[in-house]
């Protein structure tokens, strides 16, 4: 037997020369790469260990690349990715400049489509499959990998409705680990959870009755079982289900037993699992932290808040409410598009309802956003975490559409605190009263405060506030940017000239203040970590023009471009917003 299997896997074709025996050792010495490098490079862990065995039996029976294999999101590809050519650059994986955290088509013949948001495979691969009968490729293969939670969204339902009145030749499989980055919730997970343990009565198998041949549960970990049952459903067409149960974080025992934490658990020791200390003394808390406690805080006094997220109790923060008021906080699952519209109804009743959801994955709920919340003038509270770049997890991942795709909504109210005592006088400002929806965008990471649990005060809603004054330029900042903002100011051979304006909202936007700067200043500058195309500065522009301002006005903000991954200091060089390139460019306007 080989001494180092892998180190002899350039592709796929190699692994297919191999003895089915061999495969055991490959899937040992797999886990071990994985592991080692995501303990000092970081990245997802949980969901590509527990699919190993999986990923080496798709590879091995079918003809990959020509066969074609989709993976769900992605956070389950880094065995993928290795196999397929990428082994000895994996270290890269999630840096600028290195590769993707997610199957990306220009990466990589082998990644058919480009992921990273939930529950795309199966249109996806039911698109590729009927393509592939138009042109008579009819023994193509079309595979895609989705997990439980994924599979509760409704766009997979609608793939699935769609394929099982075709005779497409699809096979979609179940990776059924119970999980997703929380815990997976609904009667789906109840209805898979019974047919893990052989609950299977009469007419009950839902998948059977969307007209696909089910095959399962079977052991995602036995390598020969898998192998044997795929080469099988290789040679019967039409649509297949193949319901595969795995263990997330399969191999190490921290991740096995923590599958929350080691969904993505930052540097550990690779042996152990064991993390590695992080010096985290004296820092400011999260952004995601203020909001959840500061909810709690506010539910404790007013029995009229509700919390929502889809799927992302821990990653938003919610669960410190869910924890304290179980009955009043709800984690709907990967259903963005349920999530806002839910929010919609509690709010017809009377309901303070903080609906918390990621800036890139509102994006899936825009149609909600409209016709059901703005449309008919709903309070609901927006609370949008990870707005503006948020590093290694690359552009599927940057919350930097949200207020170009937004603002252009009637009714609906935008807001970006400057930082975590901001973000907590807002939510306390808009429990009661609030007149029209409104999204309140912060930033993924750490505040800049160590102090930021002062008592409540209201914030006047639509009001900008002066931060600084000076002579020749006006600084407008949005959200968090006000912190680059003031240090290039700070940094600049005459901080005299340069007056600084936290807008605090984009809409309403404080006419009377921007009338002001209009009269006082020639030159302006605004600054956002959004997409300069259609964002802030944009609405700045237009107002200008309407009001017949004379004078200049420079945009900073993310070009129209797509942002790959990398830290949040290099993606904010990248497009010129970080204090540097901000200190310049006032500099060369002075």
């Amino acid at each position: 037997m080989a001494e180092n299997i892998l180190n002899t896997i350039h592709s796929p074709r190699d692994l297919r020369r191999l003895d089915e025996s061999e495969l055991l050792q490959l899937s040992q010495e797999l886990r071990k790469f994985i592991i080692n490098i995501v303990a000092t490079k970081e990245g997802h862990l949980g969901a590509s260990l527990g699919v190993v065995e999986l990923t080496i039996a798709l590879h091995y029976v079918f003809d990959t690349p020509q066969d074609l294999l989709i993976w769900d999101v992605g956070h389950q590809a880094y065995g993928h990715k290795i196999l397929t050519g990428r082994r000895e650059i994996f270290e890269t994986n999630r840096q600028l400049h290195g590769l993707s955290g997610f199957p990306k088509r220009e990466e990589s013949q082998y990644d058919a489509f480009g992921t990273g948001h939930s529950s795309t495979s199966i249109s996806a691969a039911l698109g590729m499959a009927i393509a592939s009968k138009l042109q008579g490729e009819l023994e193509k293969q079309h595979i895609a990998v989705i997990g439980d939670a994924s599979i509760a969204s409704g766009m997979a339902f609608e793939g699935l409705n769609h394929a099982g009145v075709t005779n497409a030749n699809l096979l979609v499989i179940l990776n059924d680990n119970a999980i997703g980055i929380d815990p997976s919730v609904g009667a789906l997970k109840e209805y898979l959870t019974r047919a893990k343990i052989g609950h299977k009565p009469a007419n009950d198998n839902i998948i059977e009755a969307l007209n696909f041949n089910y095959f399962g549960p079977v052991d995602g970990h036995d390598l020969p079982g898998l192998i044997s049952i795929l080469k099988k459903l290789q040679q019967i067409k039409g649509p297949k289900f193949l319901h595969v149960i795995t263990k997330k974080g399969k191999g190490l025992k921290k991740a096995e037993e923590d599958q929350i934490k080691y969904h993505a658990p930052g540097k550990f020791e690779p042996e152990t699992g064991e993390l590695l200390p992080k010096n985290q003394e004296g820092l400011p808390s999260k952004y995601q932290d203020v909001f959840g406690l500061t909810l709690v805080e506010l539910a404790e006094k007013n029995e009229k808040i509700i919390g929502i997220t889809p799927a992302m109790p821990t990653g938003s923060s919610l669960k410190y409410m869910m924890e304290a008021f179980p009955e009043r906080a709800f984690d709907v699952g990967i259903a963005e598009q349920h999530a806002v519209t839910l929010a919609a109804g509690m709010a017809t009743q009377g309901f303070s309802v903080y609906c918390a959801i990621y800036s890139t994955f509102l994006q899936r709920a825009y149609d909600q956003l409209i016709h059901d919340v703005a449309l008919q003038d709903l309070p609901v509270i927006f609370c949008l975490d990870r707005a503006g770049l948020v590093g290694e997890d690359g552009p599927t991942h940057h919350g930097v559409f949200d207020i170009a795709y937004a603002r252009c909504i009637p009714n609906l109210m935008i807001a970006a605190p400057r930082n975590e005592t901001e973000l907590r006088n807002l939510l306390y400002t808009v429990q009661e009263e609030l007149e029209h929806p409104i999204m309140i965008r912060y930033p993924r990471g750490r505040g800049v405060l160590k102090e930021w649990k002062l008592p409540f005060e209201k914030i006047a809603i639509g009001k900008a506030e002066k931060l600084k004054n000076g002579d020749q330029i006006a600084v407008l900042s949005i959200g968090n940017m006000a912190e680059n903002a003031s240090e290039a100011i700070q940094k600049l051979k005459n901080p005299g000239a340069v007056a600084h304006y936290d807008m605090r909202f984009v809409k309403p936007l404080d006419l009377d203040m921007l009338k002001h700067i209009f009269s006082e200043f020639d030159q302006i500058v605004t600054i956002e970590d959004g997409v300069a195309r259609g964002g802030f500065g944009s609405l700045v522009l237009e107002t200008a023009s309407e009001l017949g301002y004379s004078g200049k006005i420079s945009i900073l903000g993310v070009p129209d471009t797509f942002i790959s991954q990398g830290s949040v200091s290099q993606l904010q060089e990248i497009a010129k917003i970080d204090v540097e390139a901000i200190r310049q460019k006032l500099e060369s306007m002075l």
